[in-house]
């Protein structure tokens, strides 16, 4: 396998100190925070599902649940009131969007995520969680990520996210072609991606001006500080399915590392968030067994599965199963209580059916909203596929006849059918 030459230009600097130990942390940091707990209500005698209260300064969830995604702070199609109204409890931010627009400070001068978004105590108030910005800036490094799922398409043309295998792959779901120049900018030109790697952190080119930002651990955590948030993660790299083990094994060093420093961070001021650790190591078990092990000798609140986790769903459910076994064993030989689990980027219904037997107990994605743009809505008798000449005429028949939604309630699937194909905003 061809090794780059940023590869080559790292391997030929004197190699860094290892990740700290958690020894080399303050004993009052494994606490359990009293403004963050996880109770367990219910465990599953036949499998190991569970049912979960997670408690934040913002109140609480249950799990298993899915966690809709808010890239830039808002729901597509979906006010924070609709969604309360149907029970989404904990919302997903995209660190790497709000950086670059409107930015931390002035989210920071608003009052934070939770007041910028328009909620309101006693109503629509609720928990957030954001990330590093890690994923979108190495989806710049690694070529086309399917930002939007990459249409499959069944042989009557329609669109369905089950045949499409990037929907199975975890977190970086990386395109089978080079990288390619990156999105217009303002201007109307396009520009080259460029990503470059160090110890100190990430370099990268704003898609939004042609800036050059630097995101380090230090400096995304500031970020999330500002933001608010409930939950915060950790600045990690995201290295391609495609990754040797070799640059595997290294990348999750390096992961550790930035991990470790995002924690000390964190810890100097804690502002009631809880950080979660994110588990790597690609489909090599014995790598991932070592970042479960290492992440969970530090004091985190809670930990992510991220990375690559296999070329199919079948492969990816191997490598849950795998993990999932290894952390049920840590949960009780070494914290003695239950930390939340949550799976990055992956929710689709099959997964989340799966996973949720494994343990896992969150799910983040902006797949029912992909769906839905490509025409596809989902229904307790599984995918309608809503812009199928079938529909045009399908006056007074709901969507789904079961859904008590406004959107169940007033509009049949003829109307749905001429909303989707006029591309009126009103259809998401």
């Amino acid at each position: 396998m061809k090794t780059s030459k940023a590869e080559k230009k790292r391997r030929s600097l004197p190699p860094p100190e290892p990740a700290p130990p958690g020894s080399s942390f303050p004993k009052e940091a494994f606490a359990q925070k009293s403004f963050f707990h996880q109770e367990v209500l219910h465990q599953s005698s036949k499998s190991s599902a569970r049912v979960t209260r997670v408690t934040t300064p913002h109140g609480s969830f249950l799990t298993p649940s899915f966690v809709a995604v808010a890239t830039n702070a808002a729901l597509k199609g979906v006010s924070i009131d609709a969604a309360r109204a149907a029970n989404q409890d904990l919302i997903f931010c995209n660190s790497y969007h709000l950086l670059l627009q409107p930015g931390p400070e002035v989210i920071e001068e608003a009052g934070g995520l939770h007041k910028y978004m328009g909620m309101k105590e006693g109503s629509t108030m609720g928990p957030l969680i954001t990330d590093s910005g890690g994923f979108q800036v190495f989806s710049l490094k690694y070529g086309t990520v399917f930002e939007d799922l990459k249409t499959a398409k069944r042989t009557d043309g329609s669109f369905d996210a089950s045949l499409d295998v990037s929907a199975s792959r975890g977190e970086l779901k990386r395109a089978a072609r080079p990288a390619s120049p990156g999105p217009a900018s303002r201007g109307g030109s396009r520009r080259k991606s460029s990503v470059k790697v160090t110890e100190e952190g990430v370099v990268f080119t704003s898609y939004r001006d042609g800036r050059e930002v630097l995101l380090t651990p230090e400096s995304t955590v500031a970020a999330q500080k500002a933001y608010g948030s409930d939950i915060i993660i950790p600045l990690d790299e995201l290295p391609s399915y495609d990754t040797s083990r070799e640059d595997l094994v290294k990348s999750v060093e390096l992961t550790h590392r930035w991990e470790a420093r995002s924690l000390r961070e964190h810890l100097k001021d804690v502002k009631g968030q809880a950080m979660y650790g994110v588990v790597h190591g690609g489909v090599e078990r014995d790598v991932r067994k070592g970042s479960l092990d290492y992440l969970t000798d530090l004091p985190f609140d809670g930990f992510c599965v991220g990375g690559s986790l296999g070329g199919n769903r079948e492969e990816m459910l191997g490598m849950l199963d795998y993990v999932m076994e290894e952390y049920r064993e840590i949960e009780r030989s070494k914290f003695g209580r239950s930390k939340p689990l949550h799976l990055l980027g992956i929710a689709d219904e099959a997964s989340i059916r799966e996973a949720v037997t494994l343990g896992i107990d969150t799910f983040d994605s902006c797949y029912p909203t992909r769906l839905a743009r490509h025409g596809t809505l989902l229904t307790r008798e599984g995918k309608l596929h809503i812009k199928s000449g079938k529909h045009k005429k399908s006056y007074g028949v709901p969507i789904d006849e079961k859904c008590g939604c406004d959107t169940c309630k007033k509009y049949d699937r003829a109307y749905m059918n001429h909303l989707y194909r006029a591309s009126e905003p009103l259809f998401l």
